[in-house]
């Protein structure tokens, strides 16, 4: 294998589907994902291994992968020194940031983290748990739970857990204290593979394809014919984040419109510019917007 073949971790478990979806929207087609830790991507020039997002950054900085993709929790968890290359806004469920949060039974007197002092705290991001009560000055102790934290929270004082839209903690009836940490996913490499230029330009590449088909995500390509006398209405009714593209038809009277706008605004968009005279209208689906 050749020495610039690029070494690309891609998270396993609740990132994965997520991420191979990402990946196809990019361009790069990925099989075997659900039955081997080293998936095939159609990339002669790229290596994928699939690992736990808890280390990723540790193998990263070690070198053992170029590049990989983990959530800003775990580099600071691991406190990994590596170079984050972007965010890339997505998730398993939302493109919001995922949150840290430091939870405890609904029926708890406690309010504050400062009730917690003299108190056992579980968690799985045991190091990052640490610091917040450090910096706080609260003696605490902080144990790592093997997962099910949620289940815990009556076992010990409070619990540090992951929560993206926090329904997990209301269906355990617990209450959210404070942000431990909010996260997002991050793309990053090894410092070394990033001064390697063949290295650093495809990982480039990567980013700009991957960013691309997440700007893509929520939007949809818009075309529409419309008589030159009724274009002025037309464009302003449209949305659209620079000036459509409006070409010259055969027929001199009508004029072709395209631009680019949010799906969620397409079912309320499209009969406001029929009203408006738009005739020969339709909509497709975007796999990436670079702007």
């Amino acid at each position: 294998m050749s020495e610039e073949v690029l070494k690309l971790g891609i998270p396993a478990g609740s990132l994965q589907k997520a991420t191979i979806e990402l990946f196809g929207k990019a361009g790069f087609h990925i099989a075997d994902s659900q039955r081997s830790y080293k998936p095939h991507i159609d990339d002669k020039e790229i290596q994928l291994v699939m690992l736990r997002a808890q280390e990723m950054s540790r193998y990263v900085e070690d070198g053992v992968l170029d590049v990989g993709i983990t959530g800003y929790d775990w580099i600071k968890e691991n406190g990994s020194d590596v170079v984050e290359i972007c965010q890339l806004a997505y998730s398993k469920a939302t493109s919001r940031p995922a949150r840290w949060v430091l939870a405890v039974p609904e029926e708890s007197t406690v309010e504050k983290a400062e009730d917690l002092a003299g108190g056992i705290i579980a968690t799985e991001l045991l190091n990052v748990t640490k610091k917040y009560f450090a910096e706080k000055n609260i003696d605490v102790k902080v144990e790592f739970s093997w997962g099910a934290t949620e289940v815990k929270a009556r076992l010990v004082d409070a619990i540090v857990e992951l929560t993206e839209t926090g329904s997990s903690l209301r269906a355990n009836n617990l209450k959210i204290i404070d942000t431990i940490i909010s996260s997002t996913t991050r793309f990053i490499a090894n410092k070394k593979a990033w001064e390697n230029a063949e290295k650093r330009e495809k990982i480039e590449n990567i980013s700009m394809l991957l960013n691309a088909a997440i700007e893509a995500r929520n939007k949809v390509g818009l075309k529409l014919n419309v008589k030159k006398e009724d274009l002025q209405s037309i464009l302003n009714i449209l949305p659209a984040e620079k000036s459509p593209t409006v070409s010259e038809l055969a027929d001199s009277q009508y004029v072709a419109i395209e631009v680019i706008i949010e799906d969620a605004i397409e079912r309320s968009l499209v009969p406001a510019l029929i009203r408006a005279g738009a005739s020969g209208l339709f909509t497709y689906p975007l796999n990436k917007v670079i702007h």
